[in-house]
């Protein structure tokens, strides 16, 4: 189960700056696909071999630079009821301020393991200051610098340690994980409902406690498969549910729980910067992806120019990721549910599919040979060999070459997609590895 690390705390204070220092180990070693940083507020953070996820509150909110006492609040709140550890973070160079005070007013009753971070104290006089902090009741301040790094090791330490233990959900690896993730209102209680709408429905129920995702198992239609609980269907009542970020936070820990998400997009109201947010969720935890255009009942123009356009318009909006299924439903009307968890059921085999070496190297080398690699400063690039290697989360291609550091995104993407055009991988990621020979 991934941990979820939040960052609170009033404006100016050096969130995002510490957000960026700490995600910014992973995102050196990760090749970041181009068009995946639309959501500049979730990360991923490595220290030593525990992962977690990293969410800046602050960059959530609409009005962010607006210090309304009450956006404060409700990020906060949000921080509390998702996150597993939060990080108060305060301005050791303006000292405390009321709104400190109100934010540590409302941490104070919440049970939730909690570090102060004393932010900016960038020469070591500055440590003494972080003093004033103890002040807040709420433990030892750790004094940092978001600027330049320093004491954010101790910091990572203190974070892990605060994780709650694991504990391992008894769930039957062979099944699909599927996910309906998407914006409030784009029909994904409806989707539920339509998929578990029958008596005897639920065959056995894994509780994991409140906190954690549920995951249900089913068996319909022949298909054997666990849902994973999306926070949405729990409704809170502490928190205006009109937030649409707080939807987006919500479907984080049940994105990166299973194997395949059902991206709910809303025919009525097109693609909007919610979705993208949430897809990029989706694409840096590289699960499968189905896209249910839903509500497609309400739509007057359902010729099959309609249809183009609204599938042409998806895929511009998701690339570079573009070999996806996309299926226009209508949760309501039950039209083409049983499609959904087919489809989701496809893209969970397609993350599994093996194909033989030789087949591989048949295929591939001739299309190779066509189009190598463009030769760089006089040297040609030869590709010898290409394996599929043992199974991981994402179906990973390992070609092996003379000049491995020479070739370029653009000739790995080329490569991804003769993949793509021999054989079906619809809806999951591919990794293409370059190794030398």
């Amino acid at each position: 189960m991934g941990n979820i690390v939040a960052i609170v705390g009033r404006p100016n204070v050096g969130k995002s700056t510490l957000f960026n220092r700490l995600t910014q180990s992973r995102q050196a070693i990760v090749n970041e696909e181009a068009g995946t940083t639309r959501d500049r507020h979730y990360g991923k953070v490595d220290w030593c071999g525990q992962e977690f996820s990293l969410i800046d509150t602050g960059g959530w909110v609409v009005n962010s630079e607006d210090v309304f006492e009450e956006e404060i609040n409700k990020q906060v709140q949000l921080a509390i009821d998702e996150a597993d550890v939060v990080l108060f973070v305060v301005d050791i160079i303006n000292g405390l301020t009321d709104l400190d005070d109100a934010v540590a007013h409302i941490l104070r009753r919440s049970k939730k393991p909690l570090i102060v971070v004393a932010n900016k104290a960038d020469n070591y006089e500055q440590h003494a200051f972080g003093a004033e902090f103890y002040r807040l009741g709420l433990g030892d301040p750790i004094c940092i610098s978001s600027i330049n790094g320093s004491y954010t090791g101790d910091l990572l330490d203190k974070i892990v340690s605060l994780f709650p233990e694991k504990k391992e959900e008894e769930v039957e690896e062979e099944l699909p994980r599927i996910a309906v993730v998407g914006r409030p209102n784009a029909g994904k209680s409806s989707l539920i409902n339509a998929f578990i709408g029958e008596e005897r429905h639920i065959v056995t129920d894994i509780a994991g406690t409140t906190r954690d995702s549920i995951y249900t198992k089913y068996n319909k239609f022949g298909l054997n498969f666990y849902l994973v609980d999306t926070a949405g269907i729990r409704k809170r009542n502490k928190v205006n549910e009109d937030l649409e970020y707080y939807s987006v936070i919500r479907s984080i820990r049940a994105i990166e729980n299973s194997d395949v998400c059902v991206l709910m997009l809303d025919a009525t109201r097109g693609i909007e910067s919610q979705d993208l947010n949430i897809f990029s969720i989706v694409q840096k935890n590289r699960k499968g992806l189905v896209v249910c255009v839903n509500k497609w009942d309400l739509v007057e123009d359902k010729s099959q120019v309609a249809i183009k356009t609204y599938i042409n318009t998806i895929r511009e909006r998701f690339a570079p990721f573009t070999d996806f299924p996309i299926l226009f439903i209508s949760a309501l009307t039950k039209q083409r549910i049983l499609k959904v968890l087919e489809t989701s059921k496809d893209v969970y085999d397609n993350r599994r599919k093996r194909i033989p070496t030789a087949k591989l190297n048949e295929i591939m080398q001739p299309i190779i040979e066509r189009t190598p690699p463009p030769a760089w400063k006089g040297k040609y690039i030869k590709i010898k060999y290409v394996t599929q290697l043992p199974a991981g989360s994402v179906p990973s291609f390992a070609f092996f070459c003379n000049l491995p550091q020479w070739i370029r995104d653009p000739y790995k993407r080329f490569l991804e997609n003769k993949i793509r055009d021999n054989w079906d991988f619809s809806g999951t990621p591919i990794n293409i590895i370059i190794r030398e020979k």
